[in-house]
Formats: structure tokens, sequence, C-alpha cells
């Protein structure tokens, strides 16, 4: 025998082999630089987390202090303690629960049915290059219309009810879907598209294994960009036929010259608007990372 023998001694196993080569695959240790990276990172982290509460507190405290002062006519912008007042009353009196509540609803379901009718219409749209072309136009007139300018035919189509405040949202939010998914959808990689019909692959398979997948970036940022869209068709819908909800009460507010109940439901959309979008971020963050894991 040479003296350089592939076998492996007598006492060395094939079990030793095996946890040998599974120590050579375990990923390294981080190192130092690494972590430092991540404590500065999480420190940048906190300290814009910090600075933007810190800002929302300054800016309270100088509305408050410039009402007090008598820098600020209280009358005209209200301050935040007198805000605070009058959202406690609504919370006691249970008004504050019926008209946030049905803001919420109503924008939850305009952003759901907008998102929905987005996506099957834009799907429509790449499924038929015709009648892409013909309804391009169309697409582009109506994302130019103001959409407040539709709201005197929803009331008198739908009649003074929550549907003319659904179609409202829909009407603001849905344009603004149907243009960014066929964009995405129509800029797939076309190297793709031919790969799968070189492989007998129908226009239906092509379009839920490559072209819907590639567009769920655009997707997620339509989304967001629609609750956004949808809290704003909401309020204008309120505007002008709700008898419920904080856009009613900012109208009312406004024609009784209350203008501390304006500010609190100004103040309340906020704290709503943000919880809502605030989800939605979390889901899209969620979401990447699946896809980035898959």
């Amino acid at each position: 025998m040479s003296t350089f023998d592939p076998v492996p001694p007598a006492g060395e196993d094939r079990a030793g082999l095996g946890a040998a080569a599974v120590s050579t695959s375990a990923p390294p240790a981080m190192s130092e630089a690494h972590r430092r990276y991540l404590r500065q990172r999480r420190r940048r982290q906190l300290l814009v987390f910090g600075t933007q509460v810190l800002l929302v507190v300054s800016l309270v405290a100088l509305w408050e202090l410039g009402a007090r002062a008598g820098w600020l006519n209280p009358f005209i912008v209200s301050q935040p303690s007198r805000v605070w007042q009058q959202i406690v009353r609504m919370a006691v009196a249970g008004d504050l629960w019926l008209h946030l509540g049905a803001t919420v609803w109503r924008t939850l379901a305009g952003f759901g049915l907008a998102t929905a009718l987005g996506l099957l219409v834009a799907s429509f749209l790449w499924w038929s290059p015709f009648w892409a072309r013909v309804l391009d136009p169309y697409l582009v007139v109506l994302n130019s219309i103001p959409k407040i300018s539709l709201g005197p035919l929803f009331i008198v189509w739908l009649g003074t009810n929550v549907r003319a405040v659904l179609a409202m949202t829909v009407a603001i939010a849905v344009v603004v879907t149907i243009v960014m998914l066929y964009t995405a959808f129509r800029e797939t990689d076309p190297s793709k598209i031919l790969l799968l019909r070189s492989f007998g692959a129908t226009r239906r398979q092509v379009f839920t294994k490559v072209v819907l997948p590639a567009a769920v970036p655009t997707l997620l940022a339509a989304v967001k960009v629609n609750i956004g869209l949808a809290w704003v068709g909401t309020i204008m819908g309120e505007f002008l036929v709700s008898g419920t909800g904080l856009g009613y009460l900012i109208i009312y507010g406004g024609q009784v010259f209350n203008m501390t109940l304006v500010m609190s439901s100004v103040v309340l959309l906020l704290i709503a608007s943000t919880l809502v979008y605030c989800l939605v971020d979390y889901a899209e963050r969620r979401m990447a990372a699946r896809r980035g894991k898959a």
C-alpha cells in the first residue's frame, strides 16, 4: 500500500465524516464588524423614530402654548387641550365610535373594491391588446378629471347613502390602480414570456406563472397608494352625502363655527389613517420577506 491511503482509518466511521461535512456547511459566525454595523443601524433607526416623536410633541406643545399666550386665536385654530376634551366627550357619549367606525369601514370597503376592480380591469387589458388600445385614451381622461365633479352624479344615481360614498372612493382610487398594474404587466420581461411559450404554455399559464408574480411589487405599491386615496374618497363622499363619519363632522363643525370639533375630527382622521397605513406597510414587508425567502 502506498504512503497516501484514501481509505479512512478503521477508527473513523462514516458518521464522523458526515458530521464533518455538516460542520463545514454551517454558516460562518457573525464578525465583529457586522455586529457593529447592526448596532449602528439600530441606533440610527431609534434616532429617526425619536426625532419623529419629538417633532410631533414639539408641534403640539407650541400649538397649546401659542393658544394660551394669545399668539394664536383659539376660536380659529382651537388648541390641543380643547381637542382632547372634545374627543373624551364624544367617546363618553358614544358618538366617537359611531363616526370613526363609519369612516374606517367605508374606507376599507372602498379600498378593497378599488383594488380588486383595478386588478381585474388591468388583467383584462393585458389579456386583450385590442381593448387596451381602445380604452387607453379613456383611462387618461378619467384619471385627469377631478373626481369631486362626479359627486352630484353619484348622488342622483345612487342616492344620499353609503353607496354614493363608496362610489366616490372607488372612482378616486381605481383608475390609478389600473394604470399602475397594466404598466407593470406590460413591462414584464419578454424573454421569460417567450420561454414559457416555447414550452407550449397557454396565455393563462403565462399570466399566472410570470406576469402576475412579476407585478407583485407594483401591486403592493398600488395598495399603499390606494389606502391614501381611499381616505380622500371617503372624506369627500362624506362631505357630500353622509350624516355620519369624520367627513360629516368636519363639514358640520365648519358650518356652526365649532373649530374644536373640526380639529378633533382631523386629529382622529390622522390617527386612524396612520394606523391603517402602518398595517398595510407591515403586510407589504411581510410579503416582501416571504418572496425573498422563496
